[in-house]
């Protein structure tokens, strides 16, 4: 008999471990056998423990490719691949701090001149090309052809849920695809890999094997809910180079777009956004739910993100060690409000040309809507009512002085300067009575 559990050094007032032997087993299993506490001041249960992996953790090892952790990653095409057996190609998953059960991210090579395994799954996937050129095969059980559509770098598509699908690479060199996905909340609840790969069930209503499914539409509408600009389609050739409508709300010529996909109802905000910042210009900073993971499409830049209870000037209030900091290129990407919850966050453009940006959406999570409302009560837009006019947002003139003074020796360094109009940082410097949601 062992009272000392393997591995934490520590003795087990709550259980023992025990060798016993199993019909056919050669040699004996460990079983771990409750003790009750034998004093009053004696607890049940250990004093230290780790952490229980969830479903996904433990489906991320499985599939025996690099993890990567952090906030974010400057270039995505630095990651370690390794062999994605199931898949066949060579992929990495990004386990981003504070979506980690909300939000899937995994990039994958997709073979020169070769093809990614079929694959189908009970949860929703996006994919972005970073870079090569393709075609993407789309079909239902019993379907005799494939819908095919043609991709190429900056193509953002959706494969519908559970339907088969492939990538396949039309050129010599290996192809790059980020995927995002609701994968992580699906695996958690359901703990099934058969149920989440294996499941027959036809979502006929969020695909209708429609000629022109994934036919691309470039008409703009407005979003149903904040009014700003979106268009209706399942593939957007290239997000990179398209025009984007003037919005203005994050920062003076900011653009803005938001992608709508079949089978999502108006109201969910479905497909993240596409935006665009001027070179010499940046967002104001601004807090919510976690969830958020913003793509560098375009130019290079950094975001930086803090914790609400450092207030909204953590450098001048001393607390500038919480403040987090993501530098990134084209390819690269970062975790807005990445402490799991509130985090204040603010994206630079730093280059001679406009960064551009994806809010990269992966799917529907249990968490959505606006917070602290209820049905049918007026939200504010957070992008223009500042923190103490009951919005999430610092304006400018409110903002910790070192922001500005960062940026502009950013700037400086590639022969670039501000151009913020003045007159956004006038007013009252002190931020009045606030309440952070």
């Amino acid at each position: 008999m062992v009272s000392r559990l393997e591995g934490t050094g520590t003795e087990s007032p709550a259980a023992v471990l025990v060798e016993y032997r199993i019909r056919g087993a050669q040699e004996p299993v460990a079983k771990l056998e409750f003790r009750e506490p034998q004093s009053e001041g004696e607890a049940a249960g250990y004093l230290t423990y780790k952490r229980v992996k969830s479903p996904y953790e433990l489906y991320m090892e499985e599939e025996g490719i690099p993890v990567f952790r952090g906030i974010g990653v400057r270039d995505t095409r630095d990651l370690p691949l390794g062999d994605w057996r199931r898949l066949g190609g060579r992929g990495c998953f990004l386990h981003l701090r504070g979506i980690e059960s909300l939000k899937g991210l995994y990039v994958v090579e997709v073979p020169a001149a070769g093809a990614l395994n079929p694959e189908r799954h009970m949860f929703d996937e996006f994919y972005l090309v970073i870079e090569g050129r393709g075609s993407t095969e789309v079909w239902r059980e019993g379907e005799r052809r494939p819908h095919i559509f043609e991709w190429q770098p900056g193509t953002l598509f959706m494969a519908p849920i559970n339907t088969w699908h492939r990538l396949v690479n039309a050129t010599s060199s290996p192809a790059l695809v980020l995927a995002a996905n609701n994968a992580p909340p699906i695996m958690n609840i359901y703990n099934s890999r058969s149920f989440v790969f294996d499941n027959p069930f036809d979502f006929h209503e969020r695909f209708d094997s429609s000629a022109d499914f994934f036919k691309a539409k470039t008409d703009v509408e407005a979003e149903t809910v904040r009014g700003r600009a979106a268009v209706r389609s399942n593939v957007f050739p290239d997000i990179v180079n398209c025009e984007l409508p003037l919005d203005n709300q994050r920062a003076p010529g900011y653009r803005r777009i938001q992608p709508y996909f079949h089978g999502y109802p108006a109201t969910a905000g479905t497909g993240g956004f596409i935006a665009e910042y001027p070179s010499g210009r940046y967002s104001k900073a601004h807090y919510h739910q976690s969830g958020a993971v913003i793509v560098c499409l375009k130019g290079q830049g950094y975001t930086f993100n803090w914790p609400i209870d450092a207030g909204p000037r953590p450098w001048q209030k001393g607390k500038d060690d919480q403040v987090l900091k993501q530098e990134y290129v084209a390819g690269g990407l970062v975790a807005a409000a990445p402490g799991g919850g509130n985090w204040f966050h603010q994206h630079f453009s730093v280059s001679q040309e406009p960064m551009r940006t994806i809010n990269y959406w992966g799917g529907p999570t249990p968490q959505g809507g606006a917070m602290g409302s209820d049905d049918g009560e007026e939200v504010r837009a957070w992008n223009i009512y500042g923190i103490d006019e009951g919005g999430m947002t610092i304006h400018y003139h409110q903002e910790d002085p070192y922001v500005r003074r960062y940026y502009a020796e950013r700037l400086s360094q590639i022969g670039a300067q501000i151009r913020m109009p003045e007159s956004l940082f006038t007013g009252p410097s002190e931020v009045g009575t606030y309440h952070l949601h």
